[in-house]
């Protein structure tokens, strides 16, 4: 409690403690955050397409909500933020990064053939 007084995310009225403007803003950016896609490429699909982002710390939720996202649509990671898997991704989950403003550090790139996992 007392981190979320000293963000000024609520204060204490004559009521009890209320929720400020601040607090407000930050619950409804979590709960935008949370949008569900349930968009499902087939299992065998080709995995021709590489995801690649840099998103900061500050926006640590949305990169976790990018990366459970990816994993959802059987994408595969490379390394922590290189992933590859099927294409094209969603339209609306392409809008969607770009509403919860992390599109700068997104970059995709179509592969001529599909990945190859054993080399």
């Amino acid at each position: 409690m007392s981190y979320i007084r000293k963000t000024g995310f609520i204060e204490h009225s004559d009521a009890g403690l209320m929720i400020t403007l601040k607090g407000q803003k930050y619950i409804k950016k979590k709960i935008d955050s949370l949008k569900q896609f349930h968009f499902k490429f087939d299992q065998n699909a080709p995995k021709n397409l590489i995801v690649m982002f840099d998103i900061p710390e500050t926006k640590k939720a949305e990169r976790e909500w990018l990366r459970w996202h990816l994993k959802k649509f059987n994408y595969s990671m490379i390394q922590k933020s290189v992933w590859v898997g099927p294409s094209p991704l969603p339209k609306e989950f392409l809008d969607y990064i770009e509403k919860i403003k992390i599109k700068n550090g997104f970059k995709i790139f179509k592969l001529a053939k599909e990945y190859d996992f054993k080399k």
